[in-house]
C-alpha cells in the first residue's frame, strides 16, 4: 500500500506502478465514486472507432446453409431445434 499527500488544490499523484499497470497516461479520464468511506477511481477507456469493413467476415454460415432472419428468433429456434442439426 502506498500513501500519498493531498495538495492544497486537492490533487494527488498516482504512483507510477499503478499508472503503468492500469495504462494511465496524461489526458486519461478517471471517474471517482464514493463507497462509504472509500473513494474508488475507475479509468475511463475510450471506445475505439471502427469501420464496417473491419467487421467483414465476422459472421459466417456453414457452406450450403441459408440463414434467414427468423433463424435468429430464439423462441422460433426453441420450437424447431431440428432445423439447427
Amino acid at each position: 500500500m502506498t500513501t500519498v499527500t493531498v495538495s492544497d488544490k486537492g490533487q494527488v499523484v498516482i504512483p507510477i506502478s499503478i499508472r503503468k499497470k492500469l495504462g494511465i497516461k496524461p489526458g486519461c479520464k478517471l471517474t471517482f465514486t464514493l463507497d462509504g468511506d472509500v473513494i474508488r477511481a475507475e479509468v475511463q477507456r475510450p471506445k475505439l472507432q471502427t469501420s464496417i469493413e473491419e467487421g467483414f467476415g465476422m459472421l459466417t454460415c456453414s457452406p450450403g446453409k441459408t440463414r434467414r432472419l427468423r433463424d435468429f428468433d430464439i423462441a422460433q429456434a426453441m420450437q424447431s431445434e431440428d432445423d439447427w442439426t
